[in-house]
């Protein structure tokens, strides 16, 4: 018996049906269009790449080579660079967490430094900068945030060294006349120590701090006979 090999082209669909036979097509319809997907080889077709190839697209079966320590330590400085300037210290300890051997995080960090990406000294004097004028910090406060962040001491000490006595204390005054309202009320010894102890949180001396706010008080008219009896002794 001869096969018949010349059966007639289907007749296309009308516009709005699905193959299932109704608008949208049937839930079985669609199931079954689903299930029967399959890929080249015959199996089902399913995402991501084909067996035995990695996602980098490699040779079938080949593992992944591993990454340069140099160039994994180079992506992770120049990320965390991004818009926040950094330390030396601060990036070495990055590294250190995230496991780069030590010889090849060193090589990376001089060269940052060679071509100016790693600046401790400039990183330093913008440190004073900004934080003396954002948050009123004084010469001492500032060292000691810098050492925190392994700014070497010779480096801190030419930083802060801008930040002259005469600023220091403009800014001292600021501070007070910002904080007196937040005191009117309590006893003269009080707003003297109160303001006094926030002056010295920000790292001024004590000498500087205790002169600037009898000196606010004073204006404010408060006795200085009163504010003399709780001034420590020299």
């Amino acid at each position: 018996m001869t096969r018949r090999t010349d059966w007639p082209e289907p007749e296309p669909e009308p516009p709005g049906r699905s193959p299932g036979g109704g608008r949208g097509g049937s839930l079985r319809g669609d199931r079954g269009g689903r299930r029967g997907r399959t890929g080249e080889d015959g199996a089902p077709a399913r995402g991501g790449p084909p067996f035995g190839e990695d996602a980098a697209g490699g040779e079938p079966g080949a593992p992944a080579r591993p990454q340069d320590p140099r160039e994994q330590a180079r992506a992770i400085c120049l990320r965390l660079l991004t818009g926040t300037p950094r330390t030396r210290k601060q990036l070495a300890d990055a590294l250190r967490k995230r496991g780069i051997p030590e010889d090849a995080a060193q090589e990376v960090l001089s060269r940052f430094e060679d071509v100016g990406l790693i600046d401790d000294a400039a990183f330093a004097g913008a440190w004073v900068e900004s934080r003396h004028h954002s948050r009123g910090l004084a010469r001492r406060a500032l060292a000691r945030e810098l050492r925190t962040k392994g700014v070497d001491s010779g480096v801190i000490d030419e930083a802060v060294g801008r930040l002259d006595s005469e600023q220091e204390e403009y800014t001292a005054r600021e501070l007070v006349e910002r904080k007196l309202r937040t005191t009117r009320g309590l006893a003269p010894d009080k707003r003297l120590r109160r303001l006094a102890g926030m002056l010295a949180r920000k790292g001024y001396p004590e000498g500087l701090a205790l002169r600037v706010v009898r000196r606010a008080l004073e204006e404010e008219g408060a006795d200085p006979e009163i504010l003399d009896a709780h001034l420590p002794d020299d």
